[in-house]
């Protein structure tokens, strides 16, 4: 069961093949069998799950049920979930049990999902690599000796370990897509705005957003439908209409006009990666495609005006963990200040530290206009190079990493070249673009993946491409070796 896709799960489901609870016991049965290698999994919730799994097996023998009822699935540990640990990878939220639901979290058990737990990720979704959380790295089913990808890294081990049918994501600066493609999977993430952020841990406010990663696009078509709504809680939501991203799955490629930029081809990028590219590409142009170069001209200032945005908001964001309200809190502390400092030292990890330096630094009077203010300055123009491909292209394409995963320690002591690994996904984020990854081949026996990147709110247009290039190819079919 747990090598049918979401699509085929629901089909099974409504045609009776299996039940939810079979189904449910499958994947907890693989959980337990697989996980303690892998490490995917931060919170597993059996007896939940099995509780959940009989009501949607009830929904399902009733006729009222959604499309995906009874089909299991795990969140991103950075979701608040009502009565479950949500610990954001961190020993900051080590005991916190959150008293509600994000609403995503609710949107989907609204839909009938059966939650199997909560997953791994990078402390405060703050890595690229799935190394610095709290509760050790998660391996790559790929390889075990590389990463996953950060921040997302569990969801993306999850789903191609099969260990769950679809996972709940993150994407501040190419979290879900970069996890993708060094997993094999399909990860989108829509345009800023479009889902809500209303009990999603605050990493980076203006860049944030959440998503899915599953194996196939048609399986990620279903997972926006109910991932998406307009949430009054969150004042970044925006009211816009609601689609259902299956009705646009099998429309041709033909006549489509895809953008390729110069700068995503340049120094950096793996030889053997820009050529499993380059025939996902030229599959493109066999369907129908137009193919026309483009620039983008300020993309190579993506990663530094980032990576002063980001961390400027996360300084400010976690500055609520101070050992007062909730979270860690240090051993007797002699007054409140040394309250303040030990809870902080002992609760966040060496990333999240640095990363609130930068932040603060970058705020601070005196250097607020020379860095937070320039970056937005420089926000800007990336987003008016995107406009301006638009007004010319349908979709961009390019890579989504410049290498298959890497080995695990080979760029922890060098941060920069870390941040580097999303140099081909940040700018996204800054212009608040929808991005997806799907994977277009093999370097070294790892995936690699290919960036679509769209225009606000064409959700439904890449997800219509990345599912017709699934239909010529079998990459999305592959899965890690030895998993049964």
């Amino acid at each position: 069961m747990h090598h049918l896709s979401i699509t085929e799960l629901a089909q099974g489901l409504r045609e009776k093949q299996f039940s939810s609870v079979e189904l449910t016991q499958n994947y907890l049965d693989r959980i337990q069998r697989l996980d303690g290698e892998l490490n995917s999994f931060i919170t597993v919730t059996p007896e939940a799950a099995l509780a959940q799994a009989e009501a949607a097996d009830a929904a399902l023998a009733a006729g009222s049920a959604g499309p995906l009822c009874g089909i299991p699935i795990a969140h991103k540990d950075i979701f608040c979930t009502e009565g479950i640990r949500t610990t954001c990878g961190s020993r900051m939220l080590e005991n916190f049990i959150s008293p509600y639901d994000a609403t995503i979290v609710k949107n989907y058990k609204q839909a009938g999902v059966v939650v199997l737990g909560k997953l791994n990720m990078d402390e405060f979704a703050m890595g690229s690599s799935n190394e610095t959380s709290y509760y050790g790295p998660v391996k790559n089913p790929w390889d075990h000796r590389c990463v996953p990808g950060g921040s997302s890294g569990g969801s993306a081990a999850a789903v191609a370990a099969l260990l769950t049918a679809g996972a709940t994501a993150t994407d501040t600066g190419g979290s879900i897509r970069q996890p993708a493609s060094h997993c094999g999977l399909t990860g989108i993430k829509p345009t800023y705005g479009r889902a809500s952020r209303y009990g999603m841990i605050a990493f980076a406010s203006s860049l944030d957003q959440a998503g899915v990663l599953t194996r196939t696009a048609a399986d990620a078509a279903l997972m926006m439908n109910t991932l998406i709504s307009f949430d009054p809680l969150d004042s970044t939501s925006v009211d816009a209409p609601l689609e259902d991203y299956n009705q646009s799955l099998a429309t041709p490629v033909a006549g489509t006009t895809i953008g390729v930029p110069q700068e995503y081809f340049g120094d950096g990028l793996s030889v053997e990666v820009a050529a499993k590219v380059q025939e996902a590409i030229d599959e493109y142009e066999k369907m129908g495609a137009k193919i026309k170069e483009i620039s983008l001209p300020h993309s190579n200032l993506a990663v530094p005006a980032y990576y002063v945005i980001a961390p400027a908001e996360c300084s400010a964001n976690l500055s609520r963990f101070d050992g007062v309200r909730y979270g860690h809190r240090c051993d007797n502390p002699k007054d409140l200040q040394d309250l303040y400092k030990r809870s902080r030292a002992e609760g966040f990890g060496d990333e999240v530290k640095r990363r609130i330096l930068v932040g603060t630094y970058a705020l601070s009077a005196g250097y607020f206009d020379a860095y937070y203010n320039k970056a937005q300055q420089v926000r800007r123009l990336i987003k008016q190079d995107f406009d301006e491909a638009f007004a010319e292209v349908d979709v961009i394409m390019g890579p989504t990493c410049t290498s298959p995963a890497f080995k695990f320690g080979a760029k922890g002591s060098d941060p920069v070249a870390m941040y580097l690994e999303d140099i081909y996904t940040i700018a996204t984020n800054l212009a608040g673009l929808p991005g997806l990854s799907i994977p277009c081949g093999l370097v070294d026996s790892k995936p690699v993946g290919l960036q679509l990147i769209g225009p606000a709110f064409a959700e439904a247009k890449l997800l219509n491409l990345a599912h017709q290039f699934q239909q010529v190819t079998d990459f999305h079919r592959l899965t890690a070796p030895g998993l049964d």
